[in-house]
């Protein structure tokens, strides 16, 4: 084959490759105007499609968008999560899933075991399941403890050795210590306090004060309350923030208390052991007051200067604004590390009170959005009573 024949030959596979994706995101007829039919699996893929965002054919939509064919039924749909899983990615499936219980109001299918054991699971999935809970009959119980549960340990392998790692660090560092072991000095630190005794004959400095790292023992150096909003937009929060409570608790320098709250407060502690049983515990929806949630964190700190209190919430406050901007200055007066989130997730800018989020960092104490993978740093930096790592878009 000569290469202008090679080089037409290219073209036309990339072109007939253009078409076949605009005729899959056209949708509609049998060729929807790209001349290009779909058969084989690009027609499965454009049937998996339609039933969520078309109808298939061209004829049924409403508003001049394409209308959904799934018809909430269980086992129609349990097909469909079956296709969709053959013929995309795992994040496509998970995207897919979203937009079906969002557009076609398919919730109430996932208290149906069988529907459970289709789907792909995620944090999303997480949230969606709690707020069933206590909807959801017996016989559908176990099966969705086992898909939260196998979301959670993803979770837990993915996060938990970088947060025990990070935090150690940063507990063996807040524990500087002045008679260090050569191995645990702090140069920068130990010369930095003894510029006064230099030398200028020598050009050195004599230490006469040695500033070291001290090594996290094994009794608890540091109290962390994690206070978690657990209204209906701040699911995936509270799986991650149960997540991170249950790797937190498994350190022994650490004392962690974990406290959900709406207009109630539920201090799931004991529990903590198993992040499980803490999601279960949870009943997102409802409404909020902040107040009383970190009314109640205050009253469980015994070493102010050795806590670090963190809020997880989109600030939209249903009680007392003023007693709750009140309530966290005191909290801060009285030496607590005060760490504000209004998300902990991978989604992007979240949905919050702009004026109570002012107003907290008119109070030292900024409030900003944190990917899980950042959360170890935060936590560092609160620990070690440095500047916390707050984005510069806030």
């Amino acid at each position: 084959m000569s290469a202008t024949n090679a080089t037409a030959g290219s073209a036309d596979a990339a072109s007939d490759e253009r078409l076949r994706r605009w005729r899959l995101v056209l949708g509609g007829g049998p060729e929807e105007g790209t001349g290009r039919p779909l058969t084989g699996t690009d027609a499965a893929m454009d049937g998996a499609l339609a039933a969520l965002y078309g109808s298939g054919d061209g004829k049924e939509r409403r508003g001049g968008r394409r209308s959904a064919g799934l018809e909430g039924s269980a086992p129609s749909v349990a097909r469909w999560l079956g296709d969709i899983r053959t013929y995309f990615p795992a994040s496509v499936v998970r995207v897919m899933q979203r937009d079906a219980l969002d557009r076609l109001g398919l919730s109430a299918l996932l208290l149906e075991p069988e529907m459970l054991e289709a789907v792909e699971a995620d944090v999303h999935l997480v949230g969606t399941l709690l707020s069933l809970s206590k909807a959801m009959p017996e016989t559908t119980k176990e099966t969705a403890r086992a898909v939260v549960r196998k979301v959670v340990e993803d979770l837990e392998k993915r996060l938990a050795t970088r947060t025990r790692s990070t935090l150690t660090g940063a507990l063996d560092r807040s524990a500087r210590i002045s008679r260090p072991r050569h191995r645990d000095i702090d140069w920068d630190r130990t010369v930095r306090a003894n510029l006064k005794n230099y030398l200028p004959e020598y050009g050195t400095v004599v230490p006469e004060r040695l500033i070291g790292y001290g090594r996290a023992a094994r009794s608890v150096k540091k109290d962390v309350v994690l206070c978690i909003d657990q209204s209906g937009s701040m699911a995936a929060s509270v799986v991650y923030a149960s997540v991170f409570g249950a790797v937190l608790a498994s350190m022994r320098s650490i004392a962690t208390r974990l406290v959900v709250f709406d207009t109630s407060v539920v201090d799931l502690t004991d529990q903590l052991d198993d992040p499980v049983d803490v999601l279960f515990g949870t009943r997102l929806g409802g409404g909020t007051d902040i107040n009383r949630a970190l009314a109640y964190c205050q009253s469980q700190i015994t070493r102010p200067a050795d806590t670090v209190v963190v809020l997880i919430s989109d600030l939209y406050e249903g009680g007392i604004r003023d007693e709750m901007l009140k309530r966290v200055a005191s909290i801060k007066a009285s030496g607590v590390q005060f760490v504000t989130l209004l998300a902990l997730s991978d989604e992007g800018a979240p949905a919050y009170d702009r004026e109570h989020a002012a107003a907290l960092a008119a109070l030292g104490a900024p409030a900003f959005a944190c990917t899980p993978d950042l959360f170890p740093e935060v936590m560092a930096a609160a620990i070690e009573k440095r500047p916390l790592p707050v984005p510069a878009d806030i």
